[in-house]
């Protein structure tokens, strides 16, 4: 089994060393993984402040909530990546980010991630014209918005960030669903055209625990029944994701996410 979106640091001051990273190695170990996907927000560094510019502009709360978060160097994650990748676990580990796609600074992104090699990139959609949606302090921004523009706007930028060719995978593509917000909309055309944009570019899919996990346990688990078996049928990639950001959670619900990919 595989979990493919684990994360690393998320803010603990511990920082890299050895210890700490082993701590996943044993808590993948003890869930059955075979093989996990750790990463980290490119927000956290400060090579892609440039990048966050519309976030910051939006209002007081994401400026600060930005500064707040981008206080290192990227450089620090991949010089402990290389010390990490000279010893064999028994777990295999893949070291990549998290990346949000802002299509305002979509080429300055382009630059910075031409500069580095990881093992893969994630693309992921955060923010609709500047706005954090998924963000708990922003939620009742919600109240003010058309929720079917909302989602439109959402499957469009997603459109954007697989037609960038930036990405190896698709983080969490049902996370707008965050708060419980439901549009009076069929999107078959927008999961079809999805899952159209994910085989052309080689991309997976996440069918991820993250709502679940870390937002509400009444949230369904995974993609929703419509979006997964439409990229099921145009067999598109779908790989499992807990969405940890901490060690106790690496595979969490691993399990029940693999079975709704079997027949």
């Amino acid at each position: 089994m595989r979990d493919v979106h684990v994360h690393f640091l998320h803010g603990n001051p511990i920082g890299y060393n050895i210890d700490f990273f082993e701590g996943f190695i044993k808590v993948a170990q003890d869930a059955g993984l075979d093989e996990i996907y750790m990463l980290e927000h490119t927000h956290q560094f400060t090579e892609f402040e440039r990048v966050y510019e519309p976030i910051k502009a939006y209002n007081d709360f994401q400026h600060n909530w930005i500064i707040k978060r981008m206080n290192g160097s990227i450089d620090d994650y991949i010089s402990f990546i290389k010390r990490v990748k000279a010893t064999r676990y028994p777990v295999k580990v893949r070291f990549g980010l998290e990346v949000c796609y802002i299509p305002e600074t979509a080429d300055i992104l382009t630059d910075i991630l031409d500069k580095y090699d990881f093992d893969f990139l994630t693309g992921a959609v955060h923010w609709i014209d500047g706005w954090g949606f998924d963000h708990m302090g922003q939620k009742e921004i919600w109240e003010s918005k058309n929720i079917e523009e909302v989602y439109k706007r959402y499957y469009e930028i997603m459109f954007q960030l697989c037609e960038s060719g930036l990405f190896n995978g698709l983080a969490h593509p049902d996370s707008i669903k965050c708060f419980g917000h439901k549009p009076n909309i069929d999107l078959t055309e927008y999961y079809n055209k999805l899952a159209v944009l994910l085989n052309k570019h080689g991309m997976y899919a996440e069918n991820s625990g993250g709502l679940q996990l870390n937002y509400s346990s009444d949230i369904e688990l995974g993609l929703n029944h419509q979006l997964l078996s439409i990229l099921r049928k145009n067999n598109v990639q779908i790989e499992t994701a807990s969405d940890a950001h901490k060690q106790s959670d690496v595979g969490a619900n691993i399990m029940e996410l693999e079975n709704m990919l079997k027949d």
